[in-house]
């Protein structure tokens, strides 16, 4: 039994380890609604289309609390980088809804929506 063990148990390791670094796209859609990234940003394009500056500024925390549960899922199988990119787009946009810069929004928006298409590629 022992010997089993000790040959199972690293084979097993190595091979949940492949799995959780090859499972990006698995890891980063959401489980529920409330970590629903896409819909967010969708959301915000909207609201900052028609100009709701307070609305787009209430569902950019909800997107920022969405990604808050994505990064913690996804941290194994995607690169630092991507993740900072994405991190950087959203911080920008927060910055573009508070001083009410459509441009700026929709151009971040465009670029956030980007680094998601991109995450664990």
């Amino acid at each position: 039994m022992r010997k089993f063990l000790v040959r199972a148990i690293p084979i097993v390791s190595i091979a949940l380890f492949i799995l959780i670094m090859v499972s990006d796209n698995y890891l980063k859609h959401s489980f529920s609604e409330d970590d629903n990234v896409v819909k967010y940003i969708q959301l915000i394009m909207n609201d900052v289309n028609m100009e709701n500056w307070d609305e787009a500024n209430t569902k950019l925390v909800d997107l920022n609390n969405a990604w808050m549960k994505i990064v913690k899922r996804v941290q194994f199988s995607a690169e630092r980088n991507e993740i900072n990119d994405f991190d950087k787009s959203i911080a920008r946009l927060r910055g573009a809804i508070l001083a009410k810069d459509k441009t700026g929004a929709i151009m971040e928006l465009s670029e956030a929506y980007e680094h998601w298409e991109n995450l664990g590629k």
